[in-house]
């Protein structure tokens, strides 16, 4: 049997000193969060996650997420970034048709963990959750009225990071004004943090607490 699908980089349009400023330790263009690498400085591919590569998919047609195909090994164990953050909780992609989504990616061999039927606090009524080694794949249905939604042939696009913290305390310290205030996550004994627009992140960012609903998907 073909080891299970995972994430080697995602491709962010940002410039590495943004991550820098955020609290992010970054060699060059490479940030490396826990089993995952960040490739930054894709500027020309358009705004925040432009792309990703891929382990052990059969197929690179996912829905129109920009996919390339990775053989490289996982990245070496990395210490804590100065923010605090030791890994990938989740990556979040939006679609306006999740039905269809998640059937294109199930083919692919991703390893669907749940849909839930239920709105989000942003106002998303469902999603899917796809494990891909140490980190979820949240697919998100685009809430109605949203530029995604409106077009329902529209291909899934990746959004956004929830990374993990080992002491979210630490996170606010290091980031100040730059992340909101922390709150009960949805998974229960968690929390959660946004960093604001005005840190200058392309993508969607989160730090989240481990706690009793990680990793459980």
């Amino acid at each position: 049997m073909s080891p299970a699908p995972t994430i080697d980089q995602l491709q962010i349009a940002d410039p590495p000193d943004s991550w820098r400023a955020a609290g992010f330790e970054v060699e060059g263009d490479l940030c490396v969060v826990g089993a995952v690498r960040l490739r930054l400085g894709n500027a020309g591919r358009g705004r925040g996650i432009v792309g990703w590569s891929v382990r052990g998919a059969s197929t690179l047609d996912l829905d129109g997420l920009p996919t390339t195909a990775s053989t490289d090994p996982l990245p070496a164990s990395a210490e804590p970034h100065p923010n605090g953050t030791i890994s990938i909780d989740h990556v979040v992609a939006f679609t306006p048709d999740l039905d269809r989504t998640t059937a294109t990616l199930r083919a692919a061999g991703l390893d669907l963990r749940r849909v839930r039927d239920e709105p989000t606090p942003g106002g998303a009524p469902r999603q899917a959750f796809f494990r891909l080694g140490d980190v979820i794949l949240e697919v998100v249905q685009a809430p109605e009225g949203t530029r995604i939604a409106e077009d329902p042939s529209g291909p899934a696009r990746l959004w956004g990071i929830s990374f993990r913290v080992e002491d979210l305390e630490r996170t606010v310290s290091t980031l100040g004004d730059l992340l909101g205030e922390p709150r009960a996550a949805v998974q229960p004994g968690r929390e959660i943090a946004t960093l604001r627009k005005e840190a200058g992140l392309g993508p969607a960012v989160a730090f989240m607490t481990p706690g009793p609903g990680a990793m459980t998907v």
